[in-house]
């Protein structure tokens, strides 16, 4: 996320990891990257995926790549990393570890709901952990056509010794046996809220995944681009 400042490059930065691995999950391979809101889904019981995507902020350029498995088939553990280059701060290496259950599958046509936590690790210039809880609740409408996704959660940002309220609500809507189109807002307590726009196409149905976005701060000022690739394997794990 572009910056003046490698303080709020941090702040920002460390934000939009914990947001981002907020969207890791997707059975039947739906609500996931690069959705920032979180859905009531897992990856497949015993099976893993695997998120890889680029995002070009106006000063800064972040590549990322997110492995998720569900061993037990209610428990999702994502560990992964990104490297961001920033034009004026430097650069920055991040690491990811979450876990994610369902209380409640999202079933067709019905509610889910489940909690994650997580953390967030900087390696700067600046240093910093990010602790992380959410609560992801989604709908299903029209079949699993249409998708709606809420979030509600806390982030302690390690670098300002602060907490914060996070949020969340989001979109997906299927227009063809292959693409979705998707739309979303976030943010936290503090500040202009976000948003992103974009699509998915599915390059081999419950496989492989390709995605573009464009998001930026309402009002403008934090423009960025994405491009996606997912992978998802079918069941393998003991």
């Amino acid at each position: 996320m572009a910056s003046p400042s490698p303080a709020l490059f941090m702040r920002s930065l460390g934000l939009q990891a914990c947001a981002a691995v907020m969207a890791m999950a997707g059975a039947s391979a739906q609500a996931a990257r690069p959705m920032n809101t979180d859905d009531a889904r897992l990856v497949d019981p015993k099976a893993c995926q695997v998120e890889s995507w680029v995002r070009k902020n106006q000063d800064s350029t972040e590549f990322w790549t997110q492995p998720a498995c569900n061993p037990t088939g209610n428990l999702e553990i994502t560990a992964g990393g990104g490297h961001a280059r920033g034009d004026d701060a430097g650069s920055q290496n991040s690491w990811v570890l979450q876990a994610k259950t369902l209380f409640k599958p999202l079933e067709t046509n019905g509610w889910g709901w489940g909690l994650a936590a997580g953390t967030v690790q900087h390696a700067g210039p600046p240093n910093g952990r990010d602790w992380y809880t959410y609560v992801p609740v989604s709908r299903s409408l029209l079949d699993d056509r249409l998708d709606l996704h809420f979030n509600i959660g806390w982030l302690r940002d390690g670098q300002l010794k602060r907490n914060f309220m996070t949020w969340g609500i989001g979109s997906e809507a299927q227009i063809s046996d292959r693409i979705w189109l998707i739309a979303e807002t976030f943010g936290q307590n503090e500040g202009r809220p976000l948003y992103q726009a974009g699509v998915r196409y599915w390059i081999v149905p419950n496989r492989v995944q390709v995605d573009a976005t464009y998001g930026n701060r309402l009002s403008g000022g934090e423009r960025w681009f994405s491009l996606g690739l997912r992978l998802l394997s079918p069941a393998f794990l003991p």
